[in-house]
């Protein structure tokens, strides 16, 4: 079960991307973000930063040019 959601549907990028990342700022090691995005960009922009970070990316999918991310949060350093 998700702690936030974050509605990103209808921002063009990079601020779907941008957003997430603030929000995850947010939140604790642990807990677990749902981002929504209609921007074909986040499909490939969110999951290559997460690569790069302690977040982990536990589903994702698409649905009607909708796309849906879970991500837990990983330890802020």
């Amino acid at each position: 079960m998700v702690d936030n959601t974050l509605d990103a549907t209808g921002l063009r990028c990079p601020m779907p991307l941008l957003k997430a990342k603030l929000q995850l700022g947010t939140m604790t090691a642990g807990q677990e973000l749902e981002v929504l995005a209609s921007d074909a960009g986040s499909a490939r922009d969110i999951p290559a930063w997460l690569a790069h970070t302690a977040h982990e990316l536990v589903a994702s999918d698409e649905h009607q040019g909708r796309f849906r991310f879970v991500i837990r949060v990983g330890k802020q350093e």
